[in-house]
């Protein structure tokens, strides 16, 4: 080196010296997360179904109603008449319309044109109101011969609600029920004709009769 030279101050490292820049490689990918059935099982289980969360709030909004009261109840004190004085209060918010006895469409089941009788809640939906508060009561505590939900005057109300609707709306109510009894039968009897039917053996020949020896 030329002593003379003057220091030009830091060098930068050579390319030679310099470390070679790392090349990346490739990961495999990870295996997909296999759920055994019985953790599914186990955390669909883990949820309430439909009818439990529908009757948990069913439950919640009767408790705001007795809370709301004028004067205010208690779960303890609550009767039959109590239940029937929600059940009434609820049409307010039915969808289904009930007509009057003096409306033209009064026995209609598809009225031709709109009228102003009122809306109320339909007789399944009160039917199945009361059967998940029914429930619900005897869960939180309550014992079942003090369930305010299943007294004699509730289903009296009920029945009430149902037959007037039938007719307002000229709709039986009875017609389900009847479907289902015809389709049974028919079944019983398809079984009935398929049971009589046997088949014998007789000197290695078969032979096919009916239960009545024709």
């Amino acid at each position: 080196m030329d002593p003379g030279a003057e220091d030009s101050g830091p060098r930068e490292p050579s390319s030679s010296s310099s470390k070679p820049a790392e090349t990346p490689t490739s990961e495999a990918p990870l295996p997909p997360t296999i759920t055994s059935p019985a953790a599914s099982a186990s955390s669909s289980s883990s949820q309430p179904s439909r009818y439990e969360s529908q009757k948990r709030r069913d439950w919640n909004t009767f408790l705001q109603y007795l809370k709301n009261h004028n004067p205010p109840l208690t779960l303890a004190r609550c009767s039959g008449a109590h239940v029937i004085e929600f059940l009434k209060y609820l049409d307010q918010f039915g969808k289904t319309k009930v007509h009057s006895q003096g409306c033209p469409y009064f026995g209609l089941p598809n009225p031709p044109a709109p009228c102003a009788c009122p809306l109320c809640q339909a007789w399944g939906s009160l039917d199945a109101l009361i059967g998940r508060l029914r429930a619900a009561y005897e869960e939180n505590g309550g014992r079942p011969e003090s369930n305010p939900f299943a007294t004699r005057a509730v289903r009296i109300y009920l029945r009430e609600v149902r037959e007037s609707q039938a007719k307002a709306r000229g709709i039986p109510y009875e017609k389900k029920k009847r479907k289902r009894q015809t389709t049974a039968a028919s079944a019983s009897a398809s079984t009935a004709g398929e049971s009589s039917t046997s088949v014998t053996r007789t000197g290695g020949e078969t032979h096919e009769g009916s239960g009545s020896g024709v």
